[in-house]
């Protein structure tokens, strides 16, 4: 980063580094995820920053770590929030299929219901010609719109917020990560 980018900073204090990262993970070091309250404090921070600055994550330890992994640090958080960024970039994508999918059928069902209103009001309507034809038709309407609903909402509202997490987890994951240790 540059020195005029100006910086959303995210203040962290641990005993010791091993505390950002999930322990029960056995993945190599800059493979680990990050630790669940971890991951909530620092995403829960980045949601209340503006959005038109980078972030920066203080993490102040009481501990000095290993240097191999103090110098890991920042890759490994990077990589987790890439990782995230991916998995809410796989999940809009299902979101989106399924909302294709809902509006596929929500259109053939209401389709299907404006039809069959029609052949009611065909077959029934200049026999009787009632209030029976008419509450038919215009209930096969209804139920055929009220099928419209999901994907509607889908489409509507549903994707905002996927995409709003997508975004955030793509800003952390360009996060600069620098370590506070204790004196010496």
């Amino acid at each position: 980063m540059s020195p005029t980018t100006k910086t959303n900073r995210i203040e962290l204090r641990l005993r010791e580094l091993v505390q950002l990262f999930n322990s029960m993970d056995p993945s190599p070091f800059v493979d680990r995820d990050l630790d669940r309250d971890a991951e909530e404090f620092i995403v829960g921070w980045a949601r209340e920053l503006p959005a038109a600055h980078e972030f920066e994550l203080v993490v102040h330890l009481a501990v000095t770590p290993p240097t191999e992994r103090a110098a890991g640090t920042e890759n490994a958080v990077q990589r987790y929030f890439a990782s995230r960024a991916e998995e809410k970039g796989r999940e809009l994508r299902q979101l989106l299929h399924r909302g294709r999918i809902s509006l596929l059928t929500g259109l053939l069902f209401l389709g299907g219901c404006y039809a069959l209103g029609l052949l009611i009001g065909l077959v029934f309507g200049q026999h009787t010609g009632g209030a029976v034809t008419v509450v038919a038709k215009e209930g096969l309407v209804i139920v055929g719109w009220v099928a419209m609903w999901r994907p509607l909402e889908i489409f509507l509202y549903d994707w905002w917020p996927v995409q709003g997490e997508r975004k955030l987890f793509r800003r952390l994951a360009r996060m600069s990560v620098r370590l506070v240790l204790p004196p010496v």
